[in-house]
């Protein structure tokens, strides 16, 4: 339903991709067909990336209901009043997702069989094998047969591309497959009205779509960057009546329940100064449930994503605060050169910043559970053979902090790489680096790691209410020499002032051992 829906049964479409099936179920629905209707009669060929789980796929059986003409599913919504012919034109809707892409044959199947059942649909045999050739006479048939041209519409493109980050004999394979099928679309332009596709990531989009001169990408353009997902505006005139629920179920005051759904599910920015957007497939399952949780996160995790940054050696500590330029956004086909564009185009890093003088995007997490979600998912890719999540751990690390107890947090640390499996192959320094950026991440508002100083930079610096945490790691070194910088440098001396107690915490990690191998503490100004 398209009004502001304020009744407590409200129907949340969560897995709901059918637009048609959305509006007969009477399921709230975000209005944002006037953009649709913007894309269709100013346009050709768009193309949209957003991460998983974002409502591309809504999206697509949104256009492919508008397109086909079926104006009764449009009351009520702004299209109504937009739109005067409804003019219904052969729609050919092709989704690559579903399937995993291991094999040559996987692809090739997934188009024969969409390109039988158009074959039937219009009348014409299969007679050839070319896949190619195939699509080139179905859209022919199609724009015979009606009258009219085809609307042509694809959803996941980057699917097969994705699956096979790690093969790149099959993901080639992949590519040159997919750009001989859409290849058509610039041969059969004539006999085409509009075309929209979609996906995760820019991977290979300029070659695999190389003959689309003109195929406009909207991924970043201001005025596209709410066309998915939920505005805080959204937010404010749809659900008022599921936050007061929410709020009540978890004892909270409204106003704290908006702060805590924009802390953990807001912040995702598609261009620069444009406003955040909320996950929709997390919000609506957070009000569907009462509870916060990483829905998100949840369904699926990014183990392709830890692939591309092991086998590039990225240095995963800089991902809270990086800085790139514009142009780095707009493809990821370098992605074992570097891996932050495939970060920002599958959501785990958001535009935060822009430098318009030199061009620059600083990127970011966009909310605690992605942060989160992410950060705990990657280190037991840091930590081999340990079991314990990295959340317990924080936890009982988080009692300690506020507790005043460094001892307790060392005993924690140093238990942790003493049980882990580091017989692997690796560089056991950066592990461990990676390993403890890991674990203060998780710390959240905690924790500040290099923290600047006026003779040097401060390894982990850790403020609680009550208490002050300087750490100072030295490899191969000892405790002692780590204290020893941590009075020479004068890390202390900005906070002489400060009524918390601090202590000073220096750490001793052996890369042969692989482990912590000593630790001491003091305290006092």
């Amino acid at each position: 339903m398209s009004d502001k829906c304020k009744d407590r049964n409200m129907l949340y479409p969560i897995g709901i991709q059918n637009f048609e099936s959305l509006r007969e179920g009477g399921y709230v629905y975000i209005d944002k067909t006037d953009k649709l209707y913007a894309l269709v009669s100013t346009g050709k060929y768009y193309f949209l990336s957003r991460p998983r789980r974002f409502g591309k796929s809504l999206i697509v059986s949104t256009l492919e209901a508008y397109l086909q003409g079926k104006k009764d599913l449009f009351k009520g919504l702004a299209i109504e009043k937009l739109e005067n012919d409804w003019t219904e034109y052969p729609v050919l809707l092709i989704d690559l997702s579903g399937v995993t892409y291991d094999t040559k044959e996987v692809l090739p199947e997934v188009l024969s069989r969409k390109l039988s059942e158009w074959e039937t649909l219009y009348g014409i045999p299969g007679s050839t094998d070319v896949i190619g050739l195939r699509f080139q006479a179905v859209i022919k048939a199609a724009y015979e047969k009606t009258g009219r041209p085809v609307a042509i519409l694809i959803d996941e493109y980057d699917k097969p591309l994705i699956d096979n980050l790690d093969n790149p004999e099959l993901q080639e394979y992949y590519r040159k497959t997919l750009q001989g099928f859409y290849s058509v679309l610039k041969s059969m332009d004539g006999c085409i009205k509009f075309g929209f596709l979609t996906g995760v990531t820019k991977i290979g989009k300029l070659s695999v779509f190389s003959g689309l001169n003109n195929l406009r990408d909207i991924s970043m353009l201001p005025q596209y960057a709410d066309i998915c997902g939920i505005s805080g505006k959204d937010l404010h005139s749809y659900f008022p009546g599921s936050v007061r629920e929410l709020a009540a179920a978890n004892g909270l005051s409204e106003e704290q329940c908006y702060e805590k759904l924009a802390e953990m599910y807001d912040g995702y920015h598609f261009c620069e100064d444009s406003e955040g957007m909320y996950n929709p497939f997390s919000l609506l399952n957070t009000f569907a449930s009462d509870k916060f949780r990483e829905y998100w996160f949840e369904t699926g995790t990014p183990s392709f994503l830890v692939k591309v940054m092991q086998r590039t050696g990225y240095d995963i500590s800089t991902l809270s605060d990086q800085e790139v330029d514009s142009s780095l956004l707009s493809t990821v086909n370098t992605v074992f050169e570097n891996p932050v564009p495939l970060l920002y185009q599958s959501g785990y890093l958001t535009v935060r910043g822009y430098d318009e003088e030199f061009g620059l995007y600083r990127l970011g997490f966009p909310n605690r559970e992605v942060k989160t979600g992410f950060l705990n998912f990657i280190f037991q890719y840091y930590l081999p053979g340990e079991q314990t999540s990295g959340i317990t751990l924080i936890t009982k690390i988080a009692r300690a902090l506020r507790s005043g107890k460094p001892e307790e947090m060392m005993s924690l640390l140093e238990s942790l790489f003493a049980r882990t499996n580091y017989q692997i192959q690796g560089d056991a320094e950066k592990d461990f680096q990676y390993a403890m950026y890991i674990i203060f991440e998780l710390l959240g508002e905690y924790v500040q790691t290099e923290k600047q100083t006026s003779n040097g930079r401060i390894d982990i610096l850790i403020q609680t209410k009550d208490y002050i945490y300087i750490m100072e790691i030295k490899t191969d070194s000892s405790a002692d020499e780590a204290l020893r910088q941590i009075e020479e440098k004068g890390y202390a001396r900005p906070f002489a002032a400060d009524a918390r107690k601090l202590f000073r915490i220096g750490v001793s990690f052996s890369k042969e051992n692989r482990r912590i191998e000593d630790w001491k503490t003091n305290c006092g100004k």
